[in-house]
């Protein structure tokens, strides 16, 4: 199938994972024709498009509405365009009750497919154009598919996946039903993405898993006669050839070893940002959450990591509610906030999901004390993230351009190392920007990189003034 003059939209919802995806997606539209927007949660004017697709999200109840409710709005659109063909991808629909509403009262939805299946997705759009309505979801997934073509949303940096699926099952948590069990990406085949991004201009490189901590797992013994691990795959993208920055997300606390903690400190191009989610504060809330770790524990993880890593940022995930939670527990992940300090922390309420453990569990929290108490952690949360921040006035700071700012077009935007995003009005052309270095010249291009002077921190913002490239400035955060 090829198609001619028509547009494509794809619509991601929820984690760095539905993004990847949707990148891929919009990569196989693309090569059977279709222009696409960038990918991502506008995804471009749906209005005048031939084709949308929702890549949806289940781990939270706010992210599964947003789906549905972008899903509703489309039966408007295709009402005016009855050739649009409407389709729903992700997390929600290896429901299957998710799959039966849609099946049954969306009937303007055309295609339903799965986690599993998106490298068929040409084959089920053909098939949709033929006039069928196609609803193909797998519930296992058989074997890594390699060379997908990709709509990447940035050349500068990219997410790039390194294993699939989850073992983990926390109480509470979907995943594992929805993308199935963990599979590790062969090593040669990660390198050889990352290298092919390094030659195609990229300069930043996440890596993703669900639990990147646990990469390596199930694969054949390499030369060192072991399987290799995350630290070994750190080391090996570290030495590709025109990478700067290396990230990873996300890392499961139980699973962080000093060996990792080893390889980030060693590697100079992995970031020295350590995103661990905490969950909650209490003991016991932890090990109905299956979470596999103490307080105590965690907290001497990111003493280590500090200790090895100095000037490390470390954010984090906060969930209140979770079924049986007493004030007592809810007090104890204050202290644990408090204690930690941390760099900033994505927070939300508890949500039951259909299939998990937490869901059946009794004593679930009234949603007037579970609004209570986020309303008291991001109070909490904020004013740690300011005073960490504030420390920071004064430093100068590396950072890699993402361009001009969205709110401000006059000032540019970017990322420190450390994860911070930093915003600066670029300096005025000097004699080295005649000469050609763009850099200190003024004329900034994405990725970047330039030395910045923090002169206002924000609580999730640095702000500062430009004074010069890497090697030129110091000292650096």
């Amino acid at each position: 199938m090829h198609v001619e003059h028509k547009k494509a939209r794809v619509v991601a919802f929820g984690c760095q994972m539905n993004e990847r995806d949707a990148e891929t997606i919009s990569g196989l539209l693309e090569q059977i024709g279709y222009e696409t927007a960038r990918p991502g949660e506008d995804g471009g004017d749906r209005g005048d498009a031939d084709l949308v697709i929702f890549v949806t999200c289940c781990v939270r109840e706010n992210a599964e509405n947003r789906a549905l409710g972008n899903l509703g709005d489309t039966k408007r659109l295709k009402e005016r365009r009855p050739g649009m063909i409407v389709g729903i991808s992700g997390c929600m629909v290896q429901q299957e009750h998710v799959r039966a509403m849609v099946r049954d009262r969306m009937p303007w939805v055309d295609l339903v497919f799965g986690t599993h299946n998106i490298h068929r997705l040409p084959e089920l759009v053909a098939r949709v154009a033929a006039g069928e309505r196609v609803i193909e979801v797998w519930d296992e997934a058989h074997e890594i598919v390699e060379g997908l073509p990709a709509s990447r949303a940035f050349a500068h940096k990219a997410f790039v996946n390194i294993t699939y699926g989850c073992n983990n099952f926390c109480a509470y948590c979907i995943v594992p039903y929805v993308r199935g069990r963990e599979r590790s990406r062969r090593p040669e085949d990660i390198l050889a993405e990352v290298r092919e991004l390094a030659a195609s201009g990229c300069r930043e490189v996440t890596l993703l898993g669900q639990n990147v901590n646990s990469y390596g797992r199930g694969l054949p013994p390499g030369s060192c006669g072991r399987a290799p691990d995350f630290a070994d795959l750190l080391r090996a993208v570290n030495a590709v050839t025109g990478i700067s920055r290396i990230r990873f997300t996300t890392s499961h606390p139980r699973d962080f070893s000093d060996e990792m903690i080893g390889a980030v400190a060693s590697c100079e191009k992995v970031c020295e940002h350590f995103h661990l989610p905490l969950q909650a504060g209490s003991d016991r809330v932890l090990k109905a959450m299956n979470r596999g770790y103490t307080r105590a524990r965690y907290l001497d993880l990111l003493s280590r990591i500090r200790q090895a890593v100095p000037g490390a940022s470390i954010t984090t995930d906060i969930m209140v509610g979770f079924p049986g939670e007493t004030e007592a527990d809810f007090e104890a992940t204050l202290d644990v906030v408090r204690e930690a300090r941390f760099d900033a922390a994505f927070t939300f309420i508890y949500s039951p999901r259909e299939g998990t453990v937490a869901a059946s569990l009794p004593d679930q929290v009234p949603e007037d004390v579970k609004r209570g108490r986020i309303y008291r952690l991001i109070e909490l949360v904020n004013a740690t993230a300011e005073s960490v921040n504030e420390s920071l006035r004064g430093h100068v700071v590396e950072v890699m351009v993402d361009g001009p700012s969205e709110r401000d077009p006059s000032t540019f935007a970017g990322r420190t190392r450390s994860n911070k995003m930093v915003h600066w009005r670029p300096k005025a052309p000097d004699a080295a920007g005649a000469d050609g270095d763009r850099r200190s010249g003024g004329v900034l291009a994405p990725g970047d990189l330039v030395m910045v002077k923090v002169i206002e921190p924000h609580t999730w913002t640095l702000h500062g003034e430009q004074i010069g490239v890497p090697g030129k400035a110091g000292p650096i955060e």
